[in-house]
């Protein structure tokens, strides 16, 4: 598989664990079928797509951007569709997440570009 490829499979998984993250906020504990039945497809299909680009990307690092951007995704979920509020730590946080993220993709000789 192409790096281009493991890398849009990786962004696949990430955005399924998004959508699924967010279905598990809006099954209210398990109590509503249709957004459990959501989050479980999701996480199922984006484990899948994870361990796909595990044969490409160091299970390391490939987590560090898994973990990183799920983290950024959510918190803008949460901003967007559940109206919650970020501060000025939650936002220089999440700026730094991103950060760390550039460093190892950029500087790491551990990434295979």
């Amino acid at each position: 598989m192409a790096n281009a490829s493991v890398y849009a499979m990786l962004l696949v998984a990430i955005v399924l664990e998004v959508i699924g993250t967010t279905a598990l906020q809006m099954s209210q504990q398990f109590t509503r079928l249709g957004p459990t039945v959501v989050l479980v497809v999701c996480y199922t299909a984006a484990f899948y797509c994870l361990s796909v680009t595990l044969r490409v990307i160091p299970v390391g690092i490939a987590y560090a951007i898994w973990s990183a951007l799920g983290i950024v995704l959510i918190s803008v979920v949460g901003v967007v569709l559940f109206r919650q509020k970020l501060d000025l730590a939650a936002i220089i946080g999440l700026g730094l997440i991103i950060a760390g993220v550039l460093v190892v993709n950029l500087f790491s000789k551990s990434v295979s570009h």
